[in-house]
């Protein structure tokens, strides 16, 4: 905290609320995938392999381009349509999710729709049979890569998997200061990065720990960082009085926002709302 400057290096892979708090996502970790792909895996295949035994039976007298059709419809059913039919309905698990505690979620951490199963179950098919890797190796070696622990079908639909056993505490909200919340609620704050906004939040959070010729020069650098980006300048007080007035105000247009957002989402595309 010592150097303001260094706020940019805060909130690479974090989710930040309008109030300037980082919020990690628990993000699962590539064994746990591994355990769950393949519990999920061996089950689609055993019923894959079940539904073509079975419908074998009835096709004893087809000719071998209508077998082999039918094979090939019973696979795609079997480890596509599946797999994502019950993420869809299952809010994003499956059985080997369940078992490990992981849920997909968006990269925000919201919650999956419709489309983003579907993305992930066809793209998780091909690399499934990817010629060159074979086996689900492929996913593997992308996971080792990503940060995240990410395959192609994360990657194309814009989601990750969370651990859902690790609970998230989030700091108490900031109070507005009386006396600035006209000012901050007719003030343009929207050029304010989210980087610099966790950096006044840690502070805000850590200030009664430094002493107090640190405080006032850390306090006093992240002011002048922001008023370069608020206008018009409040009216004279205490700097900190400044910045806590300003992740407020962030946090509710960030509210409204959101809602907002919700309530075009509901009205344009209610069916990819699916719950």
């Amino acid at each position: 905290m010592s150097d303001v400057g260094g706020y940019r290096s805060y909130a690479s892979e974090d989710v930040v609320t309008g109030e300037g708090v980082a919020v990690e996502l628990p993000v699962a970790s590539l064994p746990q995938r591994l355990v769950s792909g393949l519990i999920d895996w061996i089950v689609y295949l055993i019923l894959t392999v079940s539904v073509i035994l079975v419908e074998s039976r009835f096709l004893d007298f087809a000719s071998q381009a209508v077998s082999a059709t039918v094979s090939i419809l019973d696979i795609v059913v079997c480890l596509v349509v599946v797999p994502a039919t019950v993420e869809i309905l299952s809010r994003g698990r499956s059985l080997g999710k369940l078992i490990m505690g992981l849920r997909m979620a968006r990269d925000d951490g919201g919650r999956i729709s419709a489309r983003h199963s579907i993305v992930r179950a066809l793209i998780g098919f091909i690399e499934f049979f990817f010629p060159l890797m074979p086996g689900g190796a492929l996913p593997v070696v992308v996971g080792l890569i990503s940060p995240r622990s990410k395959r192609f079908g994360d990657m194309a639909a814009g989601t990750l998997a969370i651990n859902e056993r690790v609970s998230l505490r989030l700091p108490p909200p900031l109070g507005m200061p009386p006396h600035l919340g006209r000012w901050a609620y007719h003030a343009d704050i929207s050029s304010i990065p989210s980087p610099l906004a966790i950096a006044i939040r840690q502070f805000l959070s850590r200030s009664g720990q430094l002493t107090p010729a640190v405080r006032d020069r850390v306090g006093r650098e992240l002011y002048a960082a922001v008023m370069e980006k608020v206008s018009p300048p409040p009216p004279p007080t205490h700097h900190e009085w400044v910045l806590a007035a300003v992740l407020v105000d962030r946090r509710r247009r960030d509210a409204e926002r959101l809602a907002r957002d919700d309530a075009r989402r509901a009205r344009l595309v209610p069916a990819d709302r699916l719950r």
